[in-house]
């Protein structure tokens, strides 16, 4: 009588050594098409990071015959202390908290109704589309031109209100320069969101608001239950550029306003903190930790 041995089940190890060549295989591809996105992130990001956070602990100026010396954190005592960037940190959440959900608001609603079937609709979705292509020193000179005392927009706050509006220049008005800023960058930048928005809400299936339909759903019912759930993700993706953009306010605060971030700091922004700490006053090291202070603010929050 013969006995076969039994088979053992291949065990862990020998799993293991069977996997080994394919996972390199699919590592090595991996690492290929990741390789240029973390080249650019390496040349781009990361090392001016470092680059920054080395002239941070530093007293260097931008042109001087003295050594650059090593003065450790006291660059970032002084900014944490300094009341100008806390004042400059202010104006740019208020203008974030108001500017992210309005636009992309605004951008959700102008591209549904440029989604429905309408006669013209290309034109309607070029016009809105139109400000995001001209660059934002050109728009925010001409709104210059409109926010002033004489301007087209306080002309018609004066018909709107029947004359009750005081027709002040809103750039040199400590409480008006920050919303006129905002509603510039608002007008230049929902195009940009209506695109990503219109083109989410067309790869909604049709048939999920026909099935809505049936089960006696309401325009407004089929708008939150089927177009907003379809489309979250490009949600989200609009809301953190949005966020991550309006942290990067500068060209409309420095044009717009006389002086750049006035009047009386109204409009003043981190940006234009640490680039006029840098170059105007040419305290480098002192602009390298507002950069890293900053930077590192955005991506707590982002």
């Amino acid at each position: 009588m013969t006995t076969t041995k039994p088979v053992a089940a291949p065990t862990q190890a020998t799993t293991k050594r069977k996997r080994p060549k394919s996972m390199r295989g699919e590592a090595r591809t991996a690492w290929m098409f990741a390789a240029p996105g973390l080249i650019l992130v390496l040349l781009f990001v990361i090392l001016p990071f470092l680059g920054a956070f080395g002239l941070s602990l530093t007293n260097s100026r931008l042109v001087t015959p003295l050594p650059t010396q090593f003065v450790g954190i006291d660059n970032y005592v002084d900014v944490l202390t300094d009341s100008t960037f806390w004042g400059a940190l202010r104006n740019n959440f208020v203008f974030g908290l108001v500017v992210v959900p309005v636009q992309t608001g605004l951008a959700l609603v102008l591209a549904v109704l440029v989604n429905q079937r309408i006669r013209g609709r290309v034109v309607y979705r070029t016009l809105y589309f139109l400000p995001q292509v001209m660059v934002m020193a050109a728009a925010a000179t001409v709104w210059k031109l409109l926010f002033s005392s004489d301007g087209m927009v306080n002309t018609v706050m004066n018909v709107v209100t029947f004359g009750l509006w005081s027709g002040d220049n809103w750039l040199q008005s400590t409480s008006l320069a920050l919303p006129a800023v905002i509603i510039v960058s608002i007008w230049q930048g929902v195009g940009f969101q209506m695109v990503i928005l219109l083109a989410a809400l067309q790869d909604v299936p049709n048939e999920q608001y026909e099935a809505a339909s049936i089960d006696g759903a309401s325009t407004w019912q089929q708008f939150i239950n089927v177009t907003v759930p379809g489309i979250r993700n490009q949600l989200i993706f609009v809301a953190t550029i949005t966020m991550i953009l309006s942290f990067r306010l500068y060209d409309q605060v420095v044009i717009m306003p006389t002086p750049a971030g006035g009047p009386q700091d109204a409009t003043r922004t981190v940006m234009l903190e640490m680039v006029q700490t840098g170059f105007d006053r040419q305290l480098i090291g002192k602009a390298s930790a507002i950069a890293v202070v900053f930077f590192l603010i955005v991506l707590m929050i982002t």
